[in-house]
């Protein structure tokens, strides 16, 4: 079975981190591509990657606004959690009209709690946290222990509440019944900032 390999880039004027889940054999699975869609797939492509899939975390603009040039010029599908398709519909609540750029995404398929997902040999868990928007997700690689946290979890932190969807208490809870109940020593990639661990979130995070 190829190996399971992970890049990040940081896009846009918020630092939003992007991440490429790819095989040895180039197949890619690319995380929340907030910005620059177009030049993203290009330098993808020059590092010898083909993008099999588009996954998101939530629907906020800066993890949205590169969809539709990626998925365009690589003929993928996005995915994307159930729960959050009003989110990335609407440009008020997904906050795209606020910067002037209203954007709206239709995902392909729809994801549901605790689905096993495998695209193209990459394999991983939904997980839905919602909190930072009511349809907030993570998604759990198991045999690689590590976890795509979005804006659910932060280095130290965790995602803002006060935007539209947004509820501390459902956050609490995501983290409380979600996050800390995985293995102290899987690895979170979050949505900003830097890498973590679950352990270290737990001993000294505020809100864990």
């Amino acid at each position: 079975m190829a190996e399971v390999h992970i890049g990040r880039t940081v896009l846009g004027m918020g630092g939003t981190n992007c991440y490429f889940i790819y095989k040895d054999d180039g197949k890619t699975v690319v995380f929340d591509p907030g910005f620059e869609g177009k030049k993203l797939y290009d330098r993808l492509t020059e590092k010898g990657l083909s993008v099999s899939a588009i996954v998101l975390t939530h629907g906020h603009y800066d993890h949205i606004l590169g969809v539709k040039e990626l998925k365009e010029a690589a003929g993928c599908k996005v995915y994307a959690p159930e729960a959050e398709k009003q989110l990335l519909l609407d440009v008020y609540k997904n906050c795209s009209a606020d910067i002037g750029r209203p954007c709206a995404i239709e995902a392909d398929v729809f994801l549901k709690d605790g689905q096993e997902v495998e695209i193209d040999g990459i394999k991983f868990t939904v997980l839905l946290t919602p909190g930072h928007t009511a349809g907030s997700a993570c998604y759990y690689f198991e045999t690689e222990k590590f976890l795509i946290a979005g804006d659910t979890l932060f280095y130290g932190s965790v995602g803002r509440t006060d935007l539209p969807t947004g509820n501390m208490g459902d956050l609490a809870q995501s983290l409380k019944k979600k996050l800390m109940v995985l293995p102290e020593d899987v690895v979170v990639y979050p949505g900003h900032g830097d890498e973590t661990t679950i352990g270290d979130e737990k001993q000294y995070n505020p809100f864990c």
